[in-house]
């Protein structure tokens, strides 16, 4: 791939990715500016960040497992809350998620969801071409100007009412290798959020909503320090009023549930709650018990949101996250209606009501669906259970859980066609990856 040329350029700043048509309404000299700026200032932090990754690692091989932090035992213990929420976050009952590509960003903000979460991380493959168009349909998208016709001439535009979107950009430990400063790669999360925030924050906010994001992959509370300074610098770059931001954190690391009262202080001015994130979660404890035969688990279908140690780190954020005046939002259903199989549709649509509605039992104050054919069903259960906009006012106090909860080894069996099943959704899922699909119905 050849490197741009026909662009004006920053000092310092190297585009190394093809130049196609409108990419250079996004890649301004002035958006690469403020996020050279902010790799400039933040990815000295940030790398030292991921040192420390590695040295927790080696750590747990050694046999020392989390606990609570001795060290802020302070915060947890306190009585302190989070900013007022926005009023358009207010009720987040049912959320929809899915990649930035044109099609889909049009059929989730009008859904019917509450909100659609624009994702540039696990539903996006991150090419370069999916990346900047990503943020090409996203403006369009805010300035409500985006359309799409489809190969067969189905037109496509936004209906009247359309879903609050919140953006999520790729983890602390991504690059964006197609953007250089001062011939470094840049931090993939300063690239995704800095050219979202440049170009759309001051007209989200012109129309009544404000810049939401959601932020995957946090280990721990000193990396959400980060994201909140960063979201101090951009606000301080552009003259809009500290605050403004308004960040979810995935839980989706074993690690952090130990510290999400932590994680809630940090991001205390512009936190918009906590998600289950469950899927990585177990991924998190497979990867970060590596050392640890004990904790091979079984096969992928027995480890439910309803295991111990599953359900144990929900009730936790959803208490953690009440009392702190936050949202508590529940995780993904995996299912997805399946076409011309109406029996297999009807069990695939029963395993997630059974899912929505142990979440709104439970207390959480949304949920996230990943097919528009799923939000009517989550939305009548969080309906039926939850008729105010949210339940921060259920606390949870009856909820009293342990390290030791947190860290039981889940029981099954490890079958043969447990194996078959991962290979499986593994070479499925990666070759549809490298052709540039992120999202990817399997065994639908």
């Amino acid at each position: 791939m050849k490197p741009s040329t026909n662009l004006r350029l920053p000092e310092g700043v190297r585009i190394v990715g093809e130049m196609r048509s409108g990419y250079e309404e996004i890649l301004t000299p002035e958006a690469l500016t403020f996020v050279s700026e902010m790799h400039r200032e933040f990815n000295p932090v940030r790398q030292r960040l991921l040192t420390d990754r590695v040295e927790r690692q080696k750590a747990l091989d050694a046999g020392e497992f989390p606990d609570f932090l001795p060290a802020t035992r302070s915060i947890r213990e306190s009585d302190w809350q989070v900013a007022p929420i926005p009023p358009d976050l207010q009720d987040r009952r049912v959320e929809i998620t899915g990649p930035v590509d044109r099609k889909m960003i049009i059929n989730a903000l009008n859904s019917g969801a509450s909100v659609y979460m624009a994702d540039f991380e696990d539903s996006n493959s991150p090419t370069w071409h999916n990346n900047v168009q990503g943020q090409i349909n996203l403006r369009d998208a805010v300035n409500r100007t985006i359309t799409y016709t489809s190969p067969m001439g189905k037109f496509y535009q936004l209906n009247e009412k359309i879903a609050t979107l919140m953006v999520r950009p790729r983890g602390w430990h991504l690059e964006e290798r197609h953007m250089l400063v001062d011939e470094q790669p840049v931090s993939a999360s300063l690239f995704d959020f800095g050219l979202f925030f440049f170009h759309n924050a001051r007209r989200q906010l012109e129309m009544g909503t404000g810049p939401y994001f959601y932020l995957p992959k946090l280990e721990n509370h000193r990396e959400a320090r980060l994201w909140n300074e960063v979201f101090n610098f951009a606000q301080d770059k552009l003259g809009i009023p500290r605050g403004t931001i308004r960040a979810t954190v995935l839980i989706e690391n074993i690690l952090a549930t130990f510290e999400m009262d932590e994680i809630l202080y940090e991001l205390r001015e512009h936190s918009a709650g906590l998600n289950c994130g469950r899927w990585d979660y177990i991924f998190s404890v497979i990867k970060k018990f590596r050392n640890h035969p004990e904790w091979v688990l079984p096969d992928r279908a027995q480890v439910t949101m309803t295991t111990h140690f599953m359900r144990s780190y929900s009730l936790l954020l959803i208490k953690t996250c009440h009392r702190r005046g936050a949202h508590a939002m529940g995780g993904m259903a995996a299912q997805i209606p399946i076409k011309n199989d109406p029996r297999a549709n009807e069990e695939a649509l029963e395993k997630v009501r059974a899912d929505k509605e142990r979440e709104a039992g439970d207390g959480h104050d949304g949920t996230w669906v990943a097919h528009p054919g799923l939000v009517p069903i989550a939305r009548e259960i969080f309906d039926r259970h939850m008729p105010t906009p949210n339940q921060i006012h259920n606390l949870r106090e009856d909820v009293q859980i342990t390290r030791q909860d947190l860290l039981t080894v889940p029981k099954g069996e490890i079958t043969e066609l447990g194996i078959q099943i991962n290979i499986d959704v593994a070479l499925q899922y990666i070759e549809s990856w490298l052709r540039g699909i992120g999202c990817v119905p399997i065994y639908n």
